[in-house]
């Protein structure tokens, strides 16, 4: 072994590669140190002088620098799994590139050794490729499905479920979320776990709705879920276009465009649903005795004919209301409807999304009702000034800035109640200008008495928020098994991933919330509570993170991550944001649960909700930097902003504005510093609140550094948004997540049972109904900017052969 000694001048592959590994190890020795300095594990400046020491000696053409490594490598495998086991996603940057640095030192070696030595080191390279391959694939994880504990409860049959809608889901699918109720949930059972495989596309539509201007480009995110009702779809595309498919085939009936302006697309042009209404005792040959309801991006409440698509001449002003009455200065996308108006007792209620922010001005977040025959306003809900009842006399307009509802209702038919989940008021992450009763309703569920606008209860999720947690979900109506019976309840879930279960009569909680300490600090510490609100029925929310998490392509790309989680604030949830450093939000500002919601089987008693598990790396700008930046609010000249929600956010008329950094993404290779998985999946038991299976949900197959996908159909467990329905075939129908793949899943296991390849991002809640004895499965393909998956205006249908 005395030749192993000796050094010969290096071919110039092996000074290449010399140079490579004492470059990366530079880059661990003076970015280690600085990590020990501010706290952190010392294995990255240990590792960078190791490799140091290999590069010299491959430089020098000793053969000792194979020996050098394998002690290096081997105190990595070491320390990689006693710090994260035998995790595979965790062991990923620990292992592989350091797995591949070995393959290429031992395939140089031979270089530097007497030819009779070749054989020998044939053999050793031989070896090291199985082991690294080995040790590769160990690091290659599965999905972590817990199996479900028993059988499925029998489903009971749809009559005996008690939803207090007029109309119910079953061979029709009248309301976005399936009914009023919002369960999503369908008593279908022709296609189960059995025969789900089996599953083909029998048709799909082109809605021809695509960004047709450069400011559209990257604004698109087609979320509708289409109805049913009858012979006859209904849907709306990006744009409000409303259109009438025939169920069985797609061939278009009819389409009305209310030509809104590409000015006034919010953060993303969609119209999640569209709502039906039969007008009461109007023969069904009267024109808009039956009609669809849809809110527009430039804030209109639109009503045609169901059967023709004609605007119906008695509802506001030849079919439209303008909603922005009353609102004073609106400039184009500061405020809009892009969810499914909900219709209780004739009357229409409206929220708005206003644009987040931009302005601690924004426009009003008040609540409208509008009777659904007319179109005449009935009240409007404005917590500032709950003497407007209607629209404000001259001289007067709702009070600005306060919190609006921009996702959908739920509504109670027979108690005349609505829920409207509420978000922020404006500005998300500045609260000392916000008034007593603004931090009384933000971020709360409130019941309206659906008759008056006024509000019966509320239940609040967040106190004084300033992390961007708005109710975004809409809560679900059930009944909840109670000890003294069965008790109208609704579930709610959150972007904390807290799900609470209220008496939707009284908003009393019916499973334990607790009040626990939260985090002080941030530049306005006199403004946070000392105590947040806790479900303790059941979260989705992962532990508070710790340095360990940090992941990445690399040990480099792990070790910057692990420099800004030291250098960052973070005391665990709810962390204040800060402004001389970076602070840690999470779970961030997509969930936990967000617009997509719960879906809900009430016959087995059983919850299935899919979410987000992503942190979120934000920092207050103090305003003179962000004014030199050109951070302005909509409609004013402005300077470079990033394309996430909240990046270079001005909150104008504040003293900072925001720069978040959505998921917490390395600026290079584009990668997220959290280690996967970033999403899940997730049955509960309704009466306990137990999980019975939980899943990573999404593959990395469209995902990877730099942009490129991977194409690995290995669990990662992407980023989500949009629903899931469940049926009383035991079978759970959704797409969401960004590998662009629409699946049916066991409700019993959790495994996917069937999958289909979308033409775009699957970023909307399917939907199934019967149709000539045949059940269908639909869902729209259209894509969304936000969590970058490709933009489509196909609308795909599914059904057994």
């Amino acid at each position: 072994m005395a030749i192993l000694y000796t050094t010969r001048r290096p071919p110039w592959l092996v000074r290449l590669l010399a140079l490579v590994i004492g470059l990366i190890g530079l880059i661990l020795l003076l970015g280690g140190a600085y990590l020990v300095y501010v706290g952190g594990s010392p294995y990255y400046a240990l590792a960078g002088l190791g490799l140091l020491a290999t590069a010299w000696l491959l430089g020098r053409g000793s053969a000792l620098a194979l020996w050098l490594y394998v002690l290096v490598y081997a105190a990595t495998l070491v320390w990689a799994i006693w710090e994260a086991g035998l995790d595979g996603w965790a062991l990923v940057p620990r292992v592989v590139a350091p797995t591949v640095v070995l393959l290429f030192i031992v395939t140089a070696v031979p270089a530097l050794l007497p030819r009779h030595f070749g054989w020998r080191a044939a053999l050793l390279t031989d070896v090291v490729i199985i082991v690294a391959a080995a040790i590769i694939g160990l690091t290659l994880p599965n999905a972590k499905v817990t199996d479900y504990a028993g059988d499925l409860p029998a489903a009971r049959p749809a009559d005996s479920l008690a939803d207090p809608s007029l109309r119910q889901a079953g061979a029709d699918w009248p309301a976005y979320g399936g009914s009023e109720s919002a369960r999503r949930y369908s008593p279908l059972t022709q296609i189960t776990p059995d025969n789900a495989g089996k599953l083909k596309r029998v048709w799909a539509i082109h809605t021809g709705d695509l960004p047709q201007s450069e400011f559209a480009q990257d604004k698109y995110g087609a979320e509708t879920t289409p109805l049913k009702v009858g012979n006859a779809l209904y849907l709306c595309t990006p744009k409000n276009i409303i259109l009438s498919l025939d169920p069985a085939t797609g061939q278009e009936r009819w389409r009305y465009d209310p030509k809104v302006s590409d000015d006034w697309i919010p953060y993303t042009a969609a119209c999640r649903g569209v709502t039906y209404y039969d007008v009461p005792g109007a023969p069904a040959d009267q024109a808009c005795a039956s009609r669809i309801i849809e809110g527009t991006l430039d804030a209109r409440l639109i009503a045609v004919d169901a059967n023709t698509g004609a605007p119906c001449p008695g509802f506001g002003d030849n079919g439209a209301v303008d909603t922005k009455a009353g609102m004073g200065e609106v400039e184009p996308g500061m405020l809009s409807i892009t969810a499914a108006p909900t219709i209780v007792r004739g009357i229409i209620v409206t929220g708005h999304q206003v644009l987040d922010g931009q302005i601690r001005s924004a426009p009003s977040g008040a609540i409208q009702g509008y009777d659904a025959v007319t179109g005449v306003l009935r009240w409007a809900w404005d917590m500032k000034q709950p003497d407007l009842t209607g629209v404000p006399p001259d001289g007067r307009a709702y009070a600005r800035g306060t919190p609006n509802m921009w996702t959908a209702a739920s509504g109670d038919e027979r108690l005349g109640l609505v829920y409207l989940p509420l978000g922020n008021s404006a500005v998300d992450y500045w609260s000392s200008q916000r008034s007593d009763v603004e931090n009384r309703f933000a971020t709360s569920l409130v019941a309206l008495d659906v008759g008056t606008g006024k509000p019966v209860w509320n239940f609040q999720t967040v106190h004084k928020d300033v992390w961007d947690y708005d109710l975004g979900s809409q809560a679900t109506l059930v009944d909840f098994p109670a000890d003294g019976g069965a008790v109208p309840a609704l579930v709610l879930p959150s972007k904390q991933g807290d799900i609470y279960v209220l008496d939707r009569r009284t908003g009393k909680p019916l499973t334990p919330v607790e009040e626990q300490p939260a985090p002080a600090g941030g530049v306005e510490p006199e403004q946070r509570s000392p105590t947040q609100p806790h479900s303790l029925y059941h979260t989705l929310r992962k532990a508070d993170l710790t340095e360990k998490d940090m992941w990445g392509m690399s040990p480099i790309d792990q070790m910057v991550c692990r420099i800004e989680f030291r250098t960052a604030t973070y005391s665990g949830f709810y962390t204040p944001p800060t402004s001389a450093t970076h602070s840690i939000e999470y779970p961030g500002y997509n969930g936990g649960s967000d617009w997509g919601g719960i879906a809900v089987d009430p016959g087995r008693g059983i919850i299935v909700a899919n979410y987000n598990d992503m942190p979120n790396y934000v920092r207050l700008v103090p305003r003179d930097e962000a004014d030199r930046l050109g951070w302005t609010p909509r409609s004013q000249a402005r300077g470079a902003i990033g394309g996430a929600e909240g990046a270079g956010d001005p909150q104008a008329e504040t003293p900072f504005a925001v720069n978040v950094n959505a998921g917490w993404r390395l600026p290079v290779t584009g990668l997220l510093c959290k280690e996967p998985p970033y999403g899940g999946i997730r049955a509960i038991d309704l009466k306990s609140g137990k999980t019975l299976w939980d899943r990573p949900f999404g593959t990395a197959r469209t995902n990877g550094p730099f942009g490129i996908p991977s194409m690995l159909p290995v669990d990662i467990g992407t980023p989500n948004n949009g629903g899931a329905v469940v049926t009383a075939g035991g079978v759970v129908f959704i797409a969401a997540a960004t590998d662009n793949l629409v699946r049916a899943i066991d409700l019993k296991t959790g495994k996917t049972l069937w999958s289909d390849t979308l033409p775009g991002g699957g970023q909307a809640t399917p939907m199934t109904y019967e149709e000539g004895g045949k059940q269908y499965v639909v869902i729209m393909a259209g894509g969304h900017h936000f969590m970058e998956t490709p933009i489509s205006d196909e609308l795909i249908a599914y059904a057994l052969p």
